[in-house]
């Protein structure tokens, strides 16, 4: 299978280019014209090297989603439009992938399982999504749904990055502070206080020890740090560890809060947007567990399809979990006693998109001076520290 670029003409003589991939080039011809376009001109692609593939980000994917409907709104062919949207791609990565996708649907496959060979670009929710669009014949809304969840979706990933921006920060600001005391501060000290000759106080012997041990040995302490964040990474990837991890997280003050009422949202608005799709509520509990985020929530999400598989109704499951609101739960019983579970899923999103937003700012609110106090604390022990010689020596003149 090989990559050719051509040139041709539409039914109203409008010339076109792009790329396909085909066996060779009577096959590329072929499926040129089975898309109403006559080649000029069809020749193979010089092969680049390529060292390093970029990635797909989630908003390349929500543009195309969006485009996607359009066209097949407009009653294009699925095919032309594959072909049109991986002509016009500027990213190499997402354009290989959807010239795959179109080289599999021309194939015979349903679009679902095209895009099912490539579960990093397109997750189990979208793969799920585009099927039941497919089969009800309303693809083009499945997508518009997709990509507006999208968008949603990653607007929630943004707040808690928002959130941890300013932290992070600041302890990588305290971090190069206290290195640059250290590494060349404190030695310059060392020197003047080794002409006195008197024995120094506690807290200055202490800084002047910890820059020694810094000084001499910061490569063991840069390797301790990397040692500590892999085994953290490992811990977390076993079962345990990461039960044990998301647990204390959920339990955290003010950021544990945070965390229960980004997986509230995420929940209702998966769940809701795959009952809108024509998805069954099983199926849309199981895909929504695995897209939590967190093993706590993931285990409370698959014990309540437990219960609703025993014929038991959603909301009371939901209750015993201790993970949802009071609330939630009571409209979410409201939306299974009127049938309209779907749109009652929708506003309990919305609302808690909005409690993640008050919740980010109650974070940073608590977070700025806790951190402005620790920063202020270090650097003004070590700065302390440095001048109580100094001040020794001028109270016994």
């Amino acid at each position: 299978m090989g990559v050719f670029v051509w040139e041709g003409k539409l039914a109203n003589g409008t010339i076109k280019k792009g790329e396909i991939e085909a066996a060779d080039k009577a096959a590329a011809g072929m499926i040129l014209k089975r898309q109403r376009i006559v080649p000029t001109k069809i020749k193979a692609k010089s092969q680049e090297i390529v060292l390093f593939t970029k990635k797909i980000k989630t908003k390349e994917i929500v543009i195309f989603t969006r485009q996607f409907a359009t066209m097949i709104n407009a009653g294009l062919p699925l095919v032309q439009c594959l072909d049109i949207l991986s002509s016009q791609q500027p990213n190499p990565s997402f354009k290989k992938v959807l010239s795959q996708i179109k080289q599999d649907v021309e194939s015979g496959n349903t679009f679902a399982d095209a895009l099912a060979k490539h579960p990093k670009v397109f997750d189990s929710l979208y793969v799920n999504l585009v099927g039941a669009g497919e089969i009800g014949g309303v693809l083009d809304t499945v997508l518009n749904r997709l990509a507006v969840y999208m968008e949603k979706n990653e607007n929630l990933k943004n707040k808690i990055k928002s959130a941890m921006t300013y932290p992070i920060i600041v302890l990588c600001v305290a971090f190069g502070v206290v290195a640059v005391l250290m590494i060349f501060v404190i030695p310059t000290f060392k020197d003047m206080f080794e002409q006195f000759g008197s024995s120094l106080p506690g807290p200055t012997q202490l800084v002047v020890n910890l820059s020694n041990l810094f000084r001499q040995f910061w490569w063991g302490m840069v390797g301790i740090i990397i040692a500590l964040i892999v085994a953290l990474k490992w811990i977390y990837r076993q079962k345990q560890g990461r039960y044990y991890f998301d647990k204390m997280f959920l339990r955290l003050p003010i950021f544990g809060d945070l965390l229960k009422k980004v997986a509230v949202a995420k929940f209702t608005r998966t769940l809701g947007t795959m009952i809108s799709s024509g998805v069954p509520i099983m199926d849309g509990l199981e895909i929504t567990s695995k897209t939590a985020g967190n093993v706590i929530v993931e285990d409370a999400i698959r014990s309540v399809r437990t219960s609703i598989s025993e014929g038991k109704s959603m909301s009371e499951p939901l209750e015993q979990t201790g993970i949802f609101p009071g609330m939630v739960v009571q409209m979410i019983a409201v939306g299974e006693a009127t049938g309209a579970m779907d749109q009652m899923l929708g506003k309990i999103a919305d609302f808690y998109d909005e409690e993640v937003d008050v919740a980010v700012e109650a974070l940073t609110s608590a977070l700025e001076p806790m951190l402005m106090v620790f920063l202020g604390g270090i650097i003004g022990f070590v700065v302390v520290a440095m001048y109580l010689p100094i001040f020794q020596m001028a109270s016994a003149v």
